[in-house]
């Protein structure tokens, strides 16, 4: 009987590190079940830059391209109003020539 003391001391401590390394076990799941999940957010938020990345290059090229396109068209009223500019001195002087 003399062992019961010792038994009585042990066993408490025993089933206190059964259960310690039980909810040790569970905190380890929870853990990788959260960075499994902080993982996956990670990727959709990398997938949604990339996308709206790719919006934006759209985008951009395309108001580049319609500005460009505004600039050509700019430039070719300019040259037009200088035709026109050019034909009203010629019609003038062709006047005057006629009238002298």
């Amino acid at each position: 009987m003399a062992w019961l003391p010792i038994a009585a001391s042990i066993l408490p401590s025993l089933f206190n590190g059964i259960s310690g390394g039980i909810q040790n076990g569970a905190m380890q799941g929870i853990n990788q079940q959260d960075e499994a999940f902080q993982l996956s957010m990670y990727a959709e938020q990398t997938r949604h830059s990339e996308q709206m990345q790719l919006q934006s290059n759209a985008f951009d090229e395309l108001t580049d391209e319609r500005s460009e396109n505004m600039r050509e068209v700019n430039a070719l009223r300019d040259i037009s109003l200088q035709q026109r500019k050019a034909d009203n001195e010629i019609t003038k002087k062709f006047i005057a020539t006629i009238t002298e």
